[in-house]
């Protein structure tokens, strides 16, 4: 009998890392570990190492690794990434510094802007000059070029970055600086704007090259060390990268532009949703992502993953108004448009100058951990405030693999909430709770209503180590009637990564008026985009059938300083074509602002986006997954549900018990997460073994 392949999923938390093999025969093993932060790629190869012991599986078997990663967002958020250079057209050395001027925190002058990626002194200018049409203006000198290059060289710059003005609309000049430094310097790391982002706007332009050299060394360590790590353990197959955009690459690509995996993590959720929300015939989705450090949401809509045009890494919690911008770093690539809170099951909950309790953004996270791990933590967190309430066994976690200590919980709890609150224990864990929950809830609103959704209109989908506790809870408060929690939501992330295709993303700047647009041109251009993608495709097997274009476009009202992203169709655009645009325009633009200007305002064409996917012959998903044997489900315990229900004796069960419906207060214990189903919700498996909870307002 041959034996069963499989392939692998990695995600990497604040708290855990999460390790899923699914085979071809549909049986699914997870792992849940701590993580390492010292050397993620570590916990990855002991987590896996352990797993094969486990399930006597051999490492040779399996088809692909696929991995969703932190390590460029950390070195970011740490500022531990390259000592980076950056060569730009004289007067503009102080771009990443000017910035777009916006502050993320109106009123608050105490704000400092994060300090820039690249150091004035490694800011070097040459003279040049293209403009905007892409004409010389001023020719670049290579003398000067190679003057600029030794100073940079001298300080001991460990990458370099390359962004001229214009180079998008005509890259000669970065080029020629390409070909010099590679001649001169050539195992420096090296990054030029007109190939990392050929698109309009300097800022946006810079700060991305910048960020794509500044962790490029970084990043391609980490492979290294994680492809020599699966090699000691026998795991031979090719590594993919999840990208912030929800697509994959490989990691050689990812090695070059690291800029697409600086969100990889969070992705990988979304994209599941999304595969599990189209089997199960849910067009509207919004999705809710808790673990052990952050909550996420975002949205899915007609089968479809919400995407924004840019995001900014290290600025703290990313929700709220778009034009409440500017606390990080700005990243001008697509990614999975998420809102982000500083709130997970790690959370500390503590008390401010003025009296009032307050959780996260600071997290315990993996080390020292909640109190109850009994490693060390000296804080309270969310975590603990679950366990005193109930909603988390006060004996163990992780199928038994985590011992809990639920009376050092109970006894810091009340020492540094309960008593200075003036509160009972149990009030002052709840309150806890909430406030984590009202915190999360501003996540969903962000990316619901404040973008001209209903979330009442909206099914909330519940995964993470903590989101399915909270789910319940907090779609009472948004009266969203309907939550589904996926089989193994704790490792829903890792899940997702496997439903996962390999995806590019192409764009050009492209500014147009639509009345006065050149169609001959425009289809010339989309018809070299495709080339290029399909070919970059072909590279990694991908042909005919199994190549997917979809076109898109980046338009605004002209004046307006904001674009917006719709679909473009298909195939030799006429003039009945442009009308289509403007009306997907105009249409997006009133569900999003709540108003369309008249039909006389003149649209303008910004950007041409192109999505090229790689689609597997067969679908690398069995329509059937086996789960490991569930835990033993049985018992009650005092559960505490706020004031108006108080403490109440809830039955704890298995997954499977919901095959037959049942009404809450119940709670659903797994290897990976807890879901309370609160008093008076309904919950019920469906045909695919999700957990559907209808919930009455």
């Amino acid at each position: 009998m041959t034996a069963a392949r499989f392939r692998v999923g990695v995600d990497i938390g604040g708290t855990f890392t999460d390790i899923v093999l699914l085979g071809d025969d549909g049986r699914v093993h997870t792992k849940k570990v701590s993580s390492s932060v010292d050397d993620y790629a570590r916990a990855i190869v002991e987590g896996l190492r352990e797993l094969f012991g486990e399930t006597r599986l051999d490492g040779a078997l399996a088809d692909e690794v696929i991995h969703g990663t932190t390590v460029a967002s950390n070195a970011i958020l740490e500022l531990r990434g390259a000592r980076t250079g950056l060569i730009t057209t004289r007067g503009f050395r102080d771009v990443l510094e000017l910035r777009r001027l916006r502050m993320p925190r109106l009123y608050d002058l105490t704000w400092e802007k994060p300090p820039a990626l690249v150091e004035r002194y490694l800011r070097v200018e040459v003279a040049e000059r293209i403009n905007a049409r892409g004409e010389i203006l001023t020719p670049l000198d290579d003398a000067d070029v190679e003057r600029a290059l030794d100073r940079l060289l001298a300080e001991g710059i460990e990458a370099l970055a390359v962004c001229l003005i214009n180079s998008y609309a005509n890259p000669i000049h970065e080029a020629r600086i390409k070909a010099i430094v590679e001649r001169r310097a050539p195992h420096l790391p090296l990054c030029i704007s007109s190939e990392v982002l050929p698109e309009i706007k300097e800022y946006e332009r810079t700060s991305t090259t910048v960020i794509n050299a500044y962790v490029m060394p970084v990043v391609q360590r980490y492979l290294a060390t994680l492809r020599t790590g699966l090699a000691e353990i026998g795991v031979g197959a090719p590594l993919l990268i999840m990208q912030s955009n929800g697509g994959l690459m490989t990691a050689d690509a990812a090695s070059r532009m690291p800029m697409h995996i600086i969100e990889s993590g969070p992705a990988a959720g979304v994209v599941g949703s999304q595969a599990v929300a189209r089997r199960v015939g849910l067009d509207k989705v919004i999705t809710f992502d808790m673990g052990g450090t952050t909550a996420k949401a975002s949205i899915v809509e007609d089968g479809e993953i919400n995407r924004a045009s840019e995001y900014q890494v290290g600025g703290g919690i990313m929700h709220g108004s778009r034009l409440l911008t500017g606390a990080g770093y700005l990243l001008r690539v697509p990614a999975v448009d998420l809102a982000e809170v500083g709130a997970g099951g790690g959370s500390i909950c503590w008390i401010d100058a003025g009296g009032a309790l307050q959780v996260g953004p600071r997290s315990a996270g993996a080390s020292p951990g909640p109190l109850c791990y009994d490693l060390g933590g000296t804080e309270p967190t969310i975590t603990d405030a679950n366990v005193i309430l109930g909603y988390i066994n006060p004996a163990h976690l992780v199928g038994g693999a985590l011992k809990l200590n639920a009376a050092r919980s109970h006894e810091v709890f009340e020492q540094r909430v309960a008593r200075p609150l003036g509160l009972s224990l149990m009030d002052a864990a709840y309150g806890a709770h909430l406030i984590a929950a009202s915190n999360m809830i501003r996540a969903i609103k962000s990316v619901s209503s404040e973008r001209g959704r209903d979330p009442r209109e909206y099914t909330l989908f519940a995964f993470g180590g903590n989101g399915p506790l909270f789910a319940g809870g907090m779609a009472r408060q948004l009266e969203m009637r309907r939550i589904v929690v996926p089989p193994a939501p704790g490792l829903f992330s890792s899940f997702g990564l496997l439903y996962g295709d390999v995806e590019h993303h192409y764009v050009r700047t492209y500014r147009r008026r639509t009345l006065q647009l050149d169609l001959a041109e425009l289809n010339e251009t989309w018809r070299r985009m495709e080339a290029e993608a399909s070919a970059q495709l072909a590279e990694e097997g991908f042909t005919g059938a199994a190549v997917r274009l979809k076109r898109q476009a980046d338009l605004s009202y002209q004046g307006q300083s904001f674009e917006l992203t719709v679909p473009m169709p298909t195939g030799t655009l006429d003039r009945s074509s442009i009308g289509v645009i403007e009306e997907a325009f105009g249409r997006e633009h009133e569900r999003t602002y709540g108003h369309r200007a008249g039909p006389d305002e003149p649209v303008e064409l910004v950007t041409l986006r192109l999505v090229a996917q790689g689609i597997p012959e067969h679908s690398r998903i069995p329509d059937r997954v086996q789960l490991p044997v569930a835990l033993a489900g049985g018992g009650s315990r005092d559960v505490y549900f706020g004031p108006e229900h108080g403490r109440l004796a809830t039955p704890i069960l298995r997954r499977a018990d919901l095959a037959t419906p049942r009404v809450g207060p119940c709670i659903v214990e797994e290897y990976d997460a807890t879901c309370v189903i609160p008093p008076d919700a309904r919950a019920q498996l469906d045909d695919y073994g999700n957990i559907v909870i209808e919930v009455t307002p």
